[in-house]
């Protein structure tokens, strides 16, 4: 029994050394602190700032609105260019417009008169036609007044023609031929096409109406040609509205859900110009856990090794895995996060941690700024923290 009691004793003892030895011992930082990058919103156009009322902190939810940019002296003149284009094209399709319509005007009335001119000398050939046939029938039964004339010398007729002949057999003939030429005349004049002396196949009028209608076609292509630039153009002033209300004012909204409004850059309603820093907005989501080591552990570490995270004062241990390893004098990486390193922590190693279910826990919120302890081996009480947790 009493060496019973010493050996649990010894083995106590050893046991407590172990756990001391190892929870000391084991790779760790010396400080971490949980981080995020930080995003600046800049003015895209110069105008007149007006703020948003946004407490420093503030939750942001995705596009809420943060600030306004207003230019009211924007650059109008190429829109004013563009319209006054607009209003020549369409000047031009007025001119256009009313070309066709005093043309087709003109050419209704030559049609009209084409139709009259037509319809007489369609007339005028029945008359000569069936007058001819009567003088052939005449000839045919040898009818002495249709073959016979006074002084034996051939006679003209209105038209000019040679009238008809003394000899029975020669008057004959020239009135069959008469008629076959009329008929001739008469045909082609219903296909709409014109026979006779000194004439063309159409009249005047119906020449003058054929160029109308040429015409008319080269106004209606033209009609058409500018319209599609009418168009165009009116596709260009709406881009040009778009741009011009772009330029003459401009919203600064947060570009993505779960961020902090960090920092304003500048007062309310003062002039900025283009490109100015206007506002600072922390990504949550985007959280990391920035730490410092000594230069023994650092080079012990590789990225994608795993680690673990505990907050000061808390026993639950957030996993994670080594993102970067940045090394010493590791400043200038921090010029887009939210907490800037302590001089301690620039003497030592940077170490950056990363740990999604840092992220996705709800209870934490945006734990920019918390600090804890980062650890690379395992402790001897682990197997305790885990059942805590």
């Amino acid at each position: 029994m009493k060496y019973t009691r010493l050996i649990i004793g010894i083995a106590a003892i050893l046991v407590t050394l172990w756990v001391i030895i190892g929870e000391q011992m084991t790779a760790a930082s010396a400080n971490a602190v949980v981080n995020a990058p930080v995003a600046t919103l800049r003015s895209p156009i110069a105008g007149t700032l007006e703020l948003q009322a946004h407490a420093l902190g503030a939750r942001l939810s995705q596009n809420e609105l943060l600030a306004t940019v207003t230019d009211t002296r924007a650059d109008t003149t190429r829109l004013a260019d563009l319209q006054l284009e607009l209003e020549t094209l369409d000047a031009g399709i007025n001119r256009i417009q009313a070309q066709i319509a005093a043309l087709s005007r003109e050419r209704d009335t030559l049609l009209q008169r084409s139709e009259t001119f037509t319809k007489a000398r369609l007339a005028e050939l029945e008359a000569e036609l069936a007058e001819a046939r009567i003088r052939r029938d005449l000839l045919q039964r040898g009818d002495a007044y249709a073959s016979a004339a006074p002084g034996g010398e051939a006679t003209f007729d209105e038209s000019g023609r040679a009238g008809t002949p003394h000899a029975s057999a020669l008057a004959l003939s020239h009135a069959r031929e008469r008629v076959e030429t009329l008929q001739i005349a008469r045909d082609a004049l219903q296909q709409g096409v014109f026979l006779g002396d000194g004439y063309n196949d159409a009249p005047f009028s119906e020449q003058r109406r054929i160029q109308l209608d040429a015409q008319i076609a080269e106004l209606g292509l033209a009609r058409i040609e500018a319209s599609a630039k009418t168009a165009a153009l009116e596709r260009r002033i709406t881009r040009a509205r778009q741009t011009q209300g772009l330029e003459s004012r401009s919203e600064l909204r947060a570009p993505a859900a779960d961020m902090l409004y960090w920092e304003t850059l500048q007062a309310d309603a003062v002039t900025v110009q283009r490109g100015d820093p206007l506002i600072r907005v922390v990504d949550c989501g985007q959280s990391i856990i920035t730490l410092s080591v000594t230069e023994r552990v650092f080079n012990t570490l590789r990225v994608g090794q795993d680690a673990s995270f505990r907050f000061t004062g808390q026993s639950h241990v957030y996993p994670a895995t080594v993102g970067r390893l940045a090394g010493s004098g590791a400043r200038s990486i921090y010029a887009n996060l939210a907490v800037a390193p302590s001089e301690k922590h620039l003497e030592r190693f940077d170490v950056t941690l990363l740990a999604p279910d840092l992220n996705a826990d709800p209870e934490l919120g945006c734990a920019i700024g918390r600090t804890g302890r980062a650890f690379f081996d395992g402790r001897p009480l682990d197997l305790f923290r885990h059942w805590f947790n």
